[in-house]
């Protein structure tokens, strides 16, 4: 984490917040096609750790997305509820712990609500030195893990983890400068940060920025951020040596997911109204599509 952090003097100033956008060929670059001889494990196992017992629907979200985005396999460890809701859905996933190539965290989750024993096991994979995904129930983790990470914060939740950083920031700054903020937060906190909004903005520590289209306005419903976790933390786990080995790969890999998620969105609305699992059934062939392109 870096100490020397300081908020602008105007903290709603606007900064550079052109960045890239993220194409579909840049897409198709970042997708990681399964060779003749993968197996399972080969191509990326991800452990999930997401979901509660009064949100159980967002463990079920990440793992159908995950599966469709090409995990070779998943991992779910969570509560028993979760548990049986997602193994209802997805009876291939394997609700034993072991290794695995990356982590999605966090998602359905409730820091100030969260038991003794998740906060451990959270920790835990935190600092297993692999790819992690960090979602809402576990930002206030983010100071604790020891390999790369991108965070997945809206607005309100960004500008939360950087006022317990010392630094008093509002929602309103945060949404007034997206680009801006994402720098910040991305060296402040030395991560990836994938800033959701009406444009998703990635930025890292090495000065990446990035803003990928967001899909129809359709997508802003409950659970689509679930479902982006769950296609990150895939592409995550099928990317882990290369993530491991670059400091900006996780910044492509996070753009690449963001624009995935987008175009599902747009396929699964065909110009009309949504609800977050359509999306997450829309990726597998988003991305075929994607790639026949």
């Amino acid at each position: 984490m870096n100490d020397d952090f300081t908020a602008p003097d105007d903290p709603t100033e606007s900064s550079d917040s052109t960045g890239r956008s993220w194409s579909d060929a840049d897409a198709r670059r970042n997708v990681r096609l399964p060779a003749e001889g993968d197996d399972k494990y080969t191509r990326g196992v991800l452990g999930i750790r997401t979901g509660s017992s009064m949100y159980p629907g967002a463990a079920v979200l990440g793992v159908e997305a995950a599966a469709r985005a090409g995990a070779g396999m998943i991992r779910y460890l969570g509560p028993d509820r979760a548990t049986d809701f997602v193994l209802q859905r997805r009876p291939e996933v394997v609700p034993v712990d072991g290794r695995v190539q990356a982590w999605l965290l966090g998602s359905g989750m409730d820091a100030a609500s969260r038991s003794d024993a998740d906060t451990a096991a959270l920790r835990h994979a935190l600092q297993q030195g692999v790819p992690v995904v960090i979602d809402s129930g576990a930002l206030d983790l983010v100071g604790e893990v020891t390999g790369p990470a991108v965070i997945t914060p809206h607005y309100r939740e960004l500008a939360r983890v950087l006022s317990a950083t010392g630094n008093s920031i509002t929602p309103e700054q945060v949404s007034s400068d997206a680009a801006g903020w994402a720098r910040r937060a991305a060296e402040r906190l030395g991560v990836t940060v994938l800033l959701k909004g009406n444009t998703t903005w990635v930025a890292d520590r090495t000065g990446v920025l990035v803003r990928v289209r967001s899909g129809p306005a359709w997508l802003a419903t409950a659970g689509s951020g679930d479902v982006l976790g769950g296609i990150l933390g895939a592409f995550a786990a099928s990317h882990a040596d290369r993530i491991v080995g670059s400091a900006a790969a996780f910044a492509d890999v996070a753009a690449t997911a963001a624009h995935v998620h987008g175009l599902a969105g747009e396929r699964a609305s065909g110009g009309g109204p949504l609800v977050a699992l359509d999306i997450a059934q829309a990726v597998s062939p988003t991305i075929a599509a994607l790639l026949r392109d």
